[in-house]
């Protein structure tokens, strides 16, 4: 099967394993596709992408140049700025001030980190917004950190570091990911 041939639900799921790195629990039918046109394989823990699939991914990951381009940078560099706060708030739920880890019974220190994040998460929306406006994939975002946000705030702390769920970081490492693909970027790039 040639990728031309793919729908986009066939490649929205080879999106969602290259952020994802592995899926498991996907429509049998879309996930055969993807593995017949050589995208991805069936490893045990799930659906991993080929190296053919990372190549063809990257190209239909890249927006065309010109408007969206320029609307999908823009929104990039606005999210570069909160990045590195968020980065500060994960750190400071993990570790506090001197360096001890926190152990999170002080609920005045772990409520004033969440009051960061809501800032935060109040100042991505209309960053997301925008690149919705251009790339309707981006749109899928916005639920996924409001639902991680409201069970931090709800008080399942998980939901704001931990690699296993969608949590609050694990979201936004993969926003960040697919920011950097529209544009045909890596993050050795970034650091240039």
């Amino acid at each position: 099967m040639a990728t031309d041939d793919l729908d986009d639900n066939c490649w929205l799921l080879v999106h969602e394993v290259r952020l994802r790195g592995v899926v498991d629990g996907t429509d049998e039918v879309v996930e055969v596709r993807v593995v017949e046109a050589g995208l991805a394989k069936r490893v045990p823990k799930g659906l991993r992408l080929t190296e053919a699939g990372h190549e063809h991914h990257a190209q239909w990951a890249r927006v065309a140049p010109g408007e969206v381009e320029v609307a999908v940078e823009r929104a990039y560099q606005r999210f570069l700025t909160l990045n590195l706060e968020l980065i500060r708030v994960c750190n400071d739920w993990q570790v506090r001030p001197g360096g001890a880890p926190n152990d999170h019974t002080d609920p005045t220190y772990d409520w004033s980190v969440v009051d960061r994040l809501v800032t935060i998460d109040d100042r991505v929306g209309p960053i997301l917004r925008t690149a919705t406006q251009h790339v309707m994939r981006f749109g899928g975002y916005r639920p996924r950190l409001r639902h991680a946000r409201q069970r931090v705030n709800d008080g399942d702390y998980e939901w704001l570091t931990s690699p296993r769920i969608d949590s609050y970081h694990t979201v936004w490492m993969q926003l960040h990911e697919d920011l950097l693909l529209a544009l045909g970027r890596d993050r050795a790039s970034e650091s240039e």
